[in-house]
C-alpha cells in the first residue's frame, strides 16, 4: 500500500466518489475514494492504463480494489499539470479557443476510433462490457419523472423522432465513450493552450461515436471553439450534420441528468434544456447553430 500521508485538499468534479489532491512520495498525486460505487475503482484504473499514451490521462500509482463504506477502495494517480479548461476559456482569445478546439476534435477522433463490439457499461478490471438494460428511447422517456404536461410529451415525441432520423444517417459503430467530455474535466497549459489532461472517467462506457461530442456541445455557444472541433471531425469522415448527431447521441445522458434537476445546477440546466426541447418539439431546443458547414 502506497504511503500518501500529507496534506489532502478536496478537488471539485466527479459525482461517484471523493477526490483529493495529496502527496505520494516525492510527487503530487490525486486520490479518489469509491465509497458509493466500490467496483468502479478497478474499472477506472484499467481504463486509464488502456488509453495511456493515446490520450492525456494520468499514470496509475496505486489501486485498492476492495473495501467497505468506512474504508473504501481508492485509486491513486499522478496529478497532471495545467488548469481547468472551463476557467481558461473565460478569458481565452479567439486564437487560443481555436487551438484548444482543434485539440479537442483530435481527442474526440481518437476516442471514436477505439472500437468495441457492443454498447454497455464496463464491469471489473477486465473491462467486460455489460449491455444496457433499457429499451428504446421513447420507452426510456416514459419512465422518467420530468414534469411534462400533455403538450410537452407530444413535443418530445417529435424530438425522439428527429433524433432517430438523424442517427440513422450517421456512423453505425460502437466505441469508447468518456461520457463527461466537457471543459470541467479537461486541463490545459495556460501559456501554450495545450491540452494536458482528460480526467474523471467514472461514467465511461461503450456507445455512440457522437456521444462525447454531444456532451461537449450540450450547453456551448462558442462558435470559434465548436467550429475548430467540427472541422477536425469532418476531416475524419464522421459526417456533416455533426451538431445534430452529437445532440441526438447525447439525448440519453441529458435526460438522465434532467431527471435529477434538484441535485445540482448542472442537472437543473439539463432539465431547462429538455423542457425547451419539449416546448419547441426540436432537437436544438432553441440552442444556437454551431455548424460552420451546411
Amino acid at each position: 500500500m502506497t504511503d500518501f500521508a500529507a496534506s489532502a485538499v478536496p478537488l471539485s468534479g466527479g459525482y461517484g466518489g471523493q477526490t483529493f489532491a495529496v502527496s505520494a512520495g516525492d510527487e503530487d498525486a490525486v486520490i479518489k475514494f469509491y465509497a458509493r460505487d466500490p467496483e468502479r475503482a478497478a474499472v477506472d484504473a484499467s481504463l486509464l492504463e488502456l488509453v495511456h499514451g493515446l490520450l492525456p490521462v494520468p499514470r496509475v500509482l496505486d489501486l485498492k480494489r476492495d473495501g467497505s463504506f468506512e474504508d473504501p477502495p481508492y485509486l491513486l494517480t499522478e496529478r497532471l499539470p495545467g488548469i481547468n479548461l472551463q476557467v481558461f476559456l473565460e478569458s481565452a482569445t479567439d486564437e487560443q479557443r481555436q487551438r484548444v478546439g482543434t485539440q479537442l476534435g483530435e481527442l474526440l477522433a481518437r476516442l471514436s476510433g477505439m472500437p468495441y463490439l457492443k454498447a454497455g457499461m464496463f464491469r471489473g478490471g477486465e473491462l467486460t462490457v455489460e449491455p444496457f438494460g433499457f429499451g428504446d428511447l421513447a420507452e426510456y422517456v416514459a419512465g422518467l419523472r420530468l414534469g411534462f404536461d400533455d403538450r410537452q410529451r407530444e413535443g418530445f415525441a417529435a424530438v425522439i423522432d428527429e433524433a432517430e432520423d438523424v442517427l440513422a444517417d450517421g456512423v453505425h459503430r460502437v466505441c469508447l465513450v468518456h461520457s463527461d467530455f466537457n471543459p470541467k474535466n479537461l486541463l490545459v497549459d495556460p501559456e501554450t493552450a495545450r491540452i494536458t489532461g482528460l480526467i474523471d472517467w467514472e461514467f465511461a462506457h461503450t456507445g455512440s461515436p457522437y456521444a462525447d461530442l454531444g456532451n461537449l456541445l450540450r450547453f456551448s455557444e462558442d462558435q470559434v471553439l465548436a467550429g475548430a472541433v467540427l472541422a477536425v471531425l469532418r476531416d475524419m469522415g464522421l459526417g456533416e450534420r455533426l451538431v445534430d448527431l452529437g445532440r441526438a447521441a447525447d439525448l440519453w445522458a441529458l435526460l438522465d441528468l434532467a431527471e435529477r434537476a434538484a441535485e445540482h445546477e448542472i442537472a437543473a440546466a439539463a432539465h431547462r434544456l429538455v423542457s425547451r426541447m419539449a416546448d419547441t418539439g426540436t432537437l436544438a431546443g432553441g440552442r444556437p447553430a454551431l455548424d460552420v458547414v451546411h
